[in-house]
């Protein structure tokens, strides 16, 4: 993926560095621990150049949208990046993805909203362990939930759609953990942070959980700030990071 002009006077580094502050203001005002919330770098379209100006910085957990451009991605940068994929991904894109990038180094897939696909991952998982002469491991889901109701948006209703699901996973599902709940929410909506954080608590009762043994991913660049005040554990940040996106030569 080649640089544009704009990407080449982008300062990756002062702008995490701006983030990162951010982030620890927003935490200390909410009396939380330092370090608890996870900075996911959302690199989409951009170029590796960029991304490796971010881990140059000390950056290490990325996020894609689409399934093509991680796995040539995760093919390039280091091995200790650990990928977030946060964007709708076809049941087809299931066991490619797992098998080109591998459970070392895809950490989480956060856009889980259906069996069928959870299924998939489940067996690509699976195949992957079995290719492996390492010990098994399990590949972290998000059950991605639709706060907003929007017709727009993917994910399960709050209540008991999500909390069906979440059930029907841990008990169909071995090889996925369910690590915790994402959502997009409507923008200036900040109830949607509030519903995701009441989503939380009975998906945890389902799976005789802790709440705060999940994680809230929740918040990007324009609202990060007010989804840590309402309990964000993980915030997905683009453009303040990158610039603005360039969707002109996109392989998906």
């Amino acid at each position: 993926m080649s640089s544009s002009a704009s990407d080449v006077d982008v300062d990756i580094a002062a702008n995490i560095a701006h983030v990162r502050q951010v982030i620890d203001d927003a935490t200390a005002s909410s009396e939380r621990k330092s370090g608890s919330v996870r900075l996911v770098a959302v690199s989409k379209t951009k170029p590796l150049e960029l991304l490796q100006a971010a881990y140059e910085t000390g950056q290490r957990y990325f996020g894609e949208n689409y399934a093509q451009e991680l796995m040539s991605k995760s093919a390039v940068m280091p091995d200790d990046v650990a990928w977030h994929f946060i964007g709708p991904l076809q049941s087809n894109k299931a066991a490619p993805l797992v098998k080109t990038v591998g459970l070392d180094k895809l950490a989480c897939i956060e856009t889980i909203s259906t069996i069928k696909l959870a299924a998939k991952l489940n067996r690509a998982v699976d195949a992957w362990n079995e290719e492996s002469s390492a010990e098994p491991k399990k590949l972290g889901i998000y059950i991605q939930v639709n706060t907003s109701g929007e017709e727009t948006k993917s994910g399960v209703s709050p209540g008991s759609e999500v909390c069906d699901l979440a059930k029907q996973i841990s008990e169909e599902c071995p090889s996925l953990s369910i690590d915790g709940l994402m959502t997009i929410g409507a923008p200036g909506d900040d109830s949607c942070f509030d519903t995701l954080a009441e989503c939380r608590v009975e998906v945890a009762k389902v799976l005789d959980r802790e709440p705060e043994d999940m994680d809230l991913s929740m918040g990007m660049s324009g609202d990060f700030e007010v989804a840590i005040a309402k309990g964000a554990t993980s915030v997905r940040v683009g453009s303040t990071i990158f610039g603005a996106r360039d969707y002109s030569n996109l392989t998906k």
